[in-house]
This record gives structure tokens, sequence and C-alpha cells, in this order.
């Protein structure tokens, strides 16, 4: 069983290594479904963690249909991330009927090679599931992050369990969104996947006292968290 954690900061990738996570998603604005994270995360993280990094090329939020400039910039980020020796790329792309955009997205992995290459949860997002899995096996990728196309990967049980089966080993499945150390067994014995995605954040509230405001909250990744998620899932 691989774990994944979602880590969006060094600090994060530094608690899921400590956790004992086999493989981070690198990536910030987790808040709003993550983007692409700095040049300088990316180089710590290659240079200083023995952990597989993963790095999220999403240029903003919102949807997953780029124009021509956002794509010439995924373009750039993916070669800067394979020049640092990143593990693989977190990717995906959709057309504006939510369609698999196969075009862009065999590109990408052809680019990407020799890294891994991970189809993100705009798979979720796509209007038919079936369809997409195989185009996505098409493109080369080497595994998809889904939720089984509901809000969270418990609620997508069933239909986890189906594109696992549908897979039959021919694309790795990344079971994703709402899971954590109190779910994960039961998530894995009622899908069977192979590998398991959280972000195990908790919040961190420091009080300082400014002329703006009383306190500064921001998310984290808990390394406690992941230990325990950890030794849940395997």
């Amino acid at each position: 069983m691989i774990v994944e954690i979602c880590a969006n900061s060094v600090q994060s990738a530094i608690n899921a290594e400590n956790g004992g996570a086999d493989r981070i998603e690198l990536c910030q604005n987790l808040n709003e479904g993550g983007t692409t994270p700095s040049y300088a995360a990316i180089k710590y993280c290659v240079e200083n963690l023995s952990l597989k990094t993963m790095v999220l090329i999403r240029p903003r939020p919102g949807d997953f249909c780029y124009n021509d400039a956002e794509y010439e910039a995924i373009k750039q980020d993916v070669l800067i991330c394979k020049e640092l020796g990143v593990h693989g790329v977190v990717a995906g792309f959709l057309d504006k009927n939510l369609d698999i955009d196969i075009k862009r997205t065999a590109e990408i992995v052809k680019l990407a090679r020799p890294m891994e290459v991970t189809f993100h949860r705009a798979f979720d997002r796509c209007r038919d599931w079936h369809i997409a899995l195989e185009q996505i096996i098409e493109c080369g990728c080497d595994r998809i992050l889904t939720s089984g196309q509901r809000k969270t990967a418990p609620e997508g049980i069933g239909n986890l369990r189906e594109i696992q089966k549908l897979a039959a080993g021919r694309i790795k499945i990344l079971a994703g969104s709402g899971v954590n150390s109190q779910n994960v067994a039961e998530l894995i014995r009622a899908t069977g996947v192979g590998e398991v995605h959280s972000s195990c954040k908790h919040t961190i509230e420091n009080m300082q006292k400014t002329n703006i405001e009383d306190s500064s909250r921001y998310i984290e990744t808990d390394s406690e968290e992941v230990e325990r998620f950890v030794a849940a899932a395997k």
C-alpha cells in the first residue's frame, strides 16, 4: 500500500516524511484546490527529503480548460521539475465539453518522461468517467487521483470500486479527498485500491497582535496524523 500526502509547504513535506509517508504531492494554496508550488520549495524537497516528490502543475484555481499562455507556463513548469530531478508531476486537462483534452494530456506525458504523470481530480469533473479512464490510459498516464466522482472518496466508494476493477492493472488508482486515519482501512477494503492520498492537515494558529489582525491561521500537515494514517492504511 502506497501512502501519498498532499503537502502544501516545505514544512508539511517534512512532516509527511517524519510521519512515514511514501510520497508527497507538493503544492500550495490548498484551500483553493492546490496550485503549482514555488521553484525553491520543489528544489528543497528533492534535495533534502528521502520520500518521492510529485509536483502539482496547476497555474491557477478554477477549471481545467487552460488558454494557450497558461498551457505554455504548464509546459515550462514540467521542464523545470524534470531539471530538478522530481519523481513525477500531477496535471489534468479538460475541454469545454468536460471531456479529456487528449492532445494536451498526451503531450504533457511525453514532455514529462522519464518522470511519472498522475492525472489529477480533473477526472472527477469529466462528463463520462468510463470514456475518460480509457483515454487517460491511452495517453500514457501512470495513475489517476480520484474520489470516484463524488465530493469525497468515502462517498465515492462504489465508483472507486468499479474504476479500480475496470483499470485492471493498466493504470494505478489513487483514492483521495476526505480520506483520513479513521476511514482509510475501510476504503481500501471496499475498493481494492493500492494507493491512498490525504493531506492529514491541521490548523495552526499564531496569536500575534498587529495593527491589522489579532491572529494568523494556516493549515499544515500533522506528522502524528500521518503516522496514524500510515498505520491504518498498511
